[in-house]
């Protein structure tokens, strides 16, 4: 797997991963599948454990960014954001060629095709070596979706939000119930947390920070979807 230069949020289809150089783990963003899925790959650098969010798609493809910016035998820790079928295609493959912990919130769990080994939901934390994601449920675009939030030592946030937060809105509801709930979630548990240079990680496409949304949030909340 090739590796982008410079870091800038963006990875193309079949084009190479980008890789984030932080204190003390690197984040490396690839696209894969039809649906420009956004998977990461979290390596602690003490210890060279490695975590996997969502396995999308392609996974060869994933193993060899694993591979790339670390060792798969490392990779001992997989999240699922969320149940829908598009962020877990690879799951399958995945786990039957390293045989991680898979982790995913209760209420999507019955949902994926593979079982998770643990349910994790709301102050739950998935470690990786010396470091670890804090996990975050956010109601709305599925049941269980949920994000995932790395405090770098220098005091930077690092979230990744499935398909929950994007640039320029929340993930797809399919109700006015939903949405609601959704951007309640999110004001409260994300926006009202955490500062605004706090770097988002999406499911698809580009990221953004919590600074550059904030503003949006009463839009947000009034177009109702």
């Amino acid at each position: 797997m090739d590796l982008l230069d410079d870091y800038t949020g963006h990875v193309d289809p079949e084009g190479p991963a980008a890789q984030r150089d932080l204190d003390a783990v690197t984040i490396t963003k690839v696209s894969v599948g039809p649906m420009d899925n956004n998977a990461y790959v979290l390596v602690d650098k003490a210890t060279g454990r490695t975590l996997l969010i969502d396995a999308a798609n392609e996974a060869d493809r994933l193993l060899d960014t694993v591979d790339t910016v670390g060792s798969r035998d490392q990779l001992k820790d997989l999240v699922t954001t969320h149940q829908h079928w598009d962020h877990v295609q690879a799951l399958g493959e995945v786990t039957k060629a390293v045989s991680p912990t898979t982790y995913a919130h209760p209420l999507d769990a019955p949902e994926l095709p593979v079982a998770p080994d643990r349910t994790v939901g709301d102050d739950d934390q998935v470690r990786f070596g010396d470091s670890f994601v804090e996990v975050i449920h956010l109601d709305g675009h599925t049941p269980g979706s949920i994000a995932l939030y790395y405090k770098d030592p220098d005091g930077s946030g690092h979230i990744f939000t499935g398909d929950s937060l994007f640039p320029g809105g929340h993930g797809r509801t399919t109700t006015l119930e939903h949405h609601n709930s959704l951007m309640d979630e999110l004001e409260r548990k994300v926006f009202g947390r955490f500062d605004d240079d706090t770097w988002v990680y999406p499911g698809h496409g580009d990221d953004t920070t919590l600074g550059a949304e904030r503003p949006s949030l009463p839009e947000w909340r009034e177009r109702g979807w």
